[in-house]
């Protein structure tokens, strides 16, 4: 009899632990802005338990042509206290550059003028992306108040852009030296996406390739910067992000570092416990 009560005890403890645990909201295909006829969308999760939490704004990867906000590998930082909104923007194909760098500046002025609606903050925001999408958050970030970058559209113009944080994973961060520091592979993959992105490739373009790179636009009111870069990708080189971390370094940024050994583009070694608490360290640090 003293087992079996002990054994319904600890199962009554384990059910009231599982129902104390927060759940995870999270509400699709909110419209954050319209271009053209066509709605633009972003997916918000969010821990019910947690109010005004800072928030994490994710941009996918894919050659800035494909991919959508369902690729989202971030679930450990919202279970962790951040709300988190992952958007879709324009393919380069249906927007040649700068419209994804509009479209994400719409994005977060929405987001901002939403806070008080959806429960986060407003003035804590972070901007985190993989690859092509670490290229665009590092430009966002790095870009506040750019005439040419800013765009016009959405209902929140009044509202700023800005970011207080950015995570680049293995991104690009100088599109005039990218083909140069290229593997044979790299090369096939980065040729025709910059060719679809500017309209040309970097050298044929050499004004917009510089407007597109992060590293011309560092300065001494940069955001914080965390990247992560694998010693073995085949596809973005490294090289881009020591240029970065080098040009906030140059111009007293704050950056920060970390070579995955062994990684090569993307993977779960970018997403493992380990990194996932890299991550949530630095913006614990610089958003709470």
């Amino acid at each position: 009899m003293m087992t079996r009560s002990l054994s319904l005890l600890a199962s009554l403890l384990c059910g009231s632990a599982a129902l104390a645990e927060p759940s995870l909201l999270r509400t699709n295909d909110i419209e954050y802005a319209r271009v053209d006829g066509q709605p633009l969308l972003l997916d918000l999760y969010r821990v019910d338990s947690v109010s005004a939490a800072p928030l994490l704004i994710w941009v996918h990867g894919g050659r800035w042509e494909v991919g959508s906000k369902e690729q989202m590998p971030l679930t450990a930082l919202v279970e962790h206290g951040f709300a988190l909104a992952s958007l879709d923007f324009r393919p380069a194909s249906a927007a040649r550059f700068p419209g994804q760098i509009h479209d994400l500046k719409a994005a977060i002025r929405f987001l901002r003028a939403q806070a008080d609606r959806y429960g986060y903050s407003a003035t804590r925001i972070a901007i985190l992306g993989a690859s092509s999408g670490a290229h665009l958050a590092a430009l966002v970030g790095t870009t506040n108040g750019h005439g040419e970058l800013e765009g016009s559209f959405g209902s929140h113009l009044d509202q700023s852009s800005s970011v207080q944080a950015i995570v680049s994973y293995f991104g690009a961060s100088n599109l005039t030296t990218i083909l140069q520091q290229s593997t044979p592979y790299g090369l096939g993959i980065r040729t025709p996406a910059l060719q679809l992105l500017l309209g040309g490739l970097p050298d044929e373009v050499t004004a917009l390739a510089q407007l597109a790179s992060p590293v011309f636009h560092v300065d001494e009111s940069d955001p914080p910067l965390l990247l992560l870069h694998g010693d073995q990708d085949p596809q973005m080189p490294i090289n881009q992000s020591h240029e970065l971390q080098g040009a906030y370094e140059i111009r007293g940024g704050v950056a920060y570092f970390t070579v995955v050994h062994g990684a090569g583009h993307g993977g779960d070694a970018f997403y493992d416990p380990e990194r996932v608490k890299l991550v949530a360290e630095f913006l614990d640090q610089h958003l709470r």
